[in-house]
């Protein structure tokens, strides 16, 4: 089990997997979803998938950018972009580390292959889930979160993180966060 029912997933191990410590890529502050501008709070504040929920919010399918991954006896984790089909727009950065246990092989292994969001990849599969948001936050990136985010400055976003529970476990700790300057998604 990665995580108790009673807890969220771990932020520092989310993080630390690809850039150390949380400093390493932004300052985190936990904010409640009335604190989340439109469009964050419909983006953020939900219990779906993220891939259903971005690609309905920007009217087109996305498409995964892996940035990096860790693959371990029991877990897998990864870092990822996910970019609008139309037009290769940025629309999420996420970490995601995955049990290894809770799914069935063929479904882990087109999960390790990293060609598709992992929202997309249970679904298809129709593996039994449910989402559970665990917190929301407002992130102030350092430089490399803002190069990643393709910004000239520092700009502060906001994100979540959730579980996904897979035949009732605990599977899949998600970090997701949304880019900046989300008032102007044309």
């Amino acid at each position: 089990m990665i995580v108790s029912q009673d807890t969220s997933p771990d932020l520092e191990t989310l993080v630390g997997a690809f850039y150390g410590p949380l400093e390493q890529l932004a300052q985190f502050q936990e904010v409640t979803a009335d604190d989340l501008p439109a469009p964050y709070r419909a983006l953020l504040d939900h219990d779906q998938h993220m891939t259903v929920t971005l690609e309905r919010f920007h009217e087109c399918p996305v498409q995964l950018q892996l940035l990096q991954r860790s693959v371990a006896d029991t877990h897998y984790a990864r870092n990822t972009l996910l970019r609008r089909s139309t037009d290769g727009k940025l629309v999420q950065f996420g970490i995601a580390r995955l049990a290894l246990t809770f799914l069935p092989k063929p479904v882990r292994d087109e999960i390790e292959q990293a060609r598709i969001p992992m929202g997309r990849v249970l679904i298809t599969h129709n593996v039994l889930r449910r989402v559970q948001l665990a917190g929301l936050w407002r992130l102030e990136p350092t430089d490399r979160l803002t190069k990643i985010f393709g910004c000239d400055e520092p700009v502060p976003t906001y994100g979540r993180t959730a579980l996904i529970y897979c035949a009732g476990e605990p599977a899949v700790e998600l970090l997701e966060v949304m880019p900046p300057g989300l008032s102007d998604v044309g």
